[in-house]
């Protein structure tokens, strides 16, 4: 796995994608279901030839989470920027703890493997590969002891499609940091090396706006 900045900015991309969609379905109980699928589909790129390719292959499937990126390492303008950042730095560091636990790793895997068939069947937006996955989450990241706080509308996180697309979403920002720290990522990176990935993620941000 290439360790560049364009695949360090790339990874974090699909970490900040998924972070927004969390902070979006939890407010909203919606979000942009080609961003949603793209972030599903992350989980089951096992063996990918680039790392765009885990994220569908197309800038275009990674728009939502590069000008994200740029936007929120910018600047915390609003209260749903600090929100998604929030996510993001905690899904980082629930990713690190991870690491040390081979035996979740290894349960996490399997079991997102037994849901390839599923998601084969009926595409990585239905509600039963979403719960799905959601219970790997709850089986498995949720056990530690810190948990992400997720924040938003009680009456919209009450419905359990709502529940199950949030604990999904995590998983899959769990899979992109691990992708990150496989590319080179480090945490001091988005402090002393900001300013490079915010430029670099405009203009892939760009990039996509410009494809047919």
């Amino acid at each position: 796995m290439s360790r560049s900045l364009h695949d360090q900015t790339l990874a974090l991309a699909g970490l900040f994608q998924a972070s927004a969609l969390v902070q979006q379905i939890a407010h909203r109980g919606q979000c942009n279901e080609a961003s949603l699928e793209t972030s599903i589909r992350s989980l089951f790129a096992t063996n990918p030839e680039t790392t765009l390719d885990v994220f569908g292959g197309e800038l275009t499937d990674i728009r939502e989470g590069l000008e994200t990126l740029a936007a929120i390492m910018g600047q915390q303008s609003k209260p749903e920027d600090v929100e998604i950042l929030r996510y993001t730095l905690n899904l980082v560091h629930l990713e690190a703890k991870l690491r040390r636990h081979r035996d979740m790793l290894d349960v996490i895997g399997s079991r997102i493997d037994q849901a390839r068939h599923t998601a084969s069947h009926f595409g990585y937006t239905h509600p039963n590969l979403i719960g799905n996955l959601a219970s790997v989450y709850t089986d498995t990241i949720s056990t530690f002891r810190q948990r992400i706080q997720v924040t938003g509308n009680p009456t919209v996180l009450q419905r359990e499609e709502n529940a199950a697309k949030v604990r999904a979403l995590l998983l899959a920002g769990i899979r992109s940091a691990v992708l990150w720290h496989q590319c080179g990522g480090r945490r001091w990176q988005l402090l002393f090396v900001r300013r490079k990935i915010i430029q670099h993620a405009r203009e892939l941000a760009e990039q996509s706006r410009q494809l047919p």
